[in-house]
């Protein structure tokens, strides 16, 4: 337990704070907001999108029916951890194409990803595409998706704050379908 907590906290700590205050700031004066991430990928940034929702903010799943079209003043959120998933890179071109602004979290600064997007917040932590297994505890891209998972987390404060929204609110419009 203790050695994945020390991974996890290795990446997270590389992240420049400075950044992620930026990339809050872009989502929380976005017009809308699109999310997409693949795989494991895809569970934390929906997860993500969950808790913008309960914020109040204007977000999408890309891929649900519900998924409104993006343009200028909008805002896609994509996760690609190793940089080059092709889907996320489609998307990217079509999101370009449409003038909407592309954010993107990823491992790989240097990735086709990092080249189409307009901001890039690096998470340096091993990805499926970089997993050699040896040195790591947590297997495959389980230290970028877990990294992900708490960066979220500090990413909804940050957000609580800039979107003046309180526990009561956030509550108020969780599901009562469950």
């Amino acid at each position: 337990m203790r050695a994945a907590l020390d991974e996890l906290g290795a990446a997270l700590a590389k992240v420049d704070d400075r950044l992620i205050d930026a990339a809050c700031r872009m989502i929380a004066d976005a017009r809308r907001i699109g999310v997409y991430g693949c795989g494991r990928e895809a569970l934390q940034i929906k997860g993500f999108a969950m808790r913008l929702f309960h914020l109040g903010l204007p977000v999408g799943v890309v891929g649900d029916v519900t998924m409104p079209a993006l343009g200028h003043g909008d805002v896609l959120l994509v996760t690609s951890g190793p940089g080059e998933t092709s889907t996320v890179l489609a998307l990217m071109r079509t999101a370009r194409a449409a003038g909407t602004t592309n954010l993107l979290l990823t491992a790989e600064p240097e990735s086709g990803a990092a080249m189409l997007a307009d901001f890039v917040l690096v998470i340096p932590a091993q990805t499926m595409a970089g997993d050699q297994g040896e040195g790591q505890v947590l297997p495959m891209g389980s230290v970028y998706e877990g990294a992900l998972f708490v960066l979220f987390e500090v990413m909804v404060l940050k957000l609580r704050t800039l979107t003046g929204a309180t526990g009561e609110a956030m509550r108020a419009r969780h599901t009562n379908m469950e």
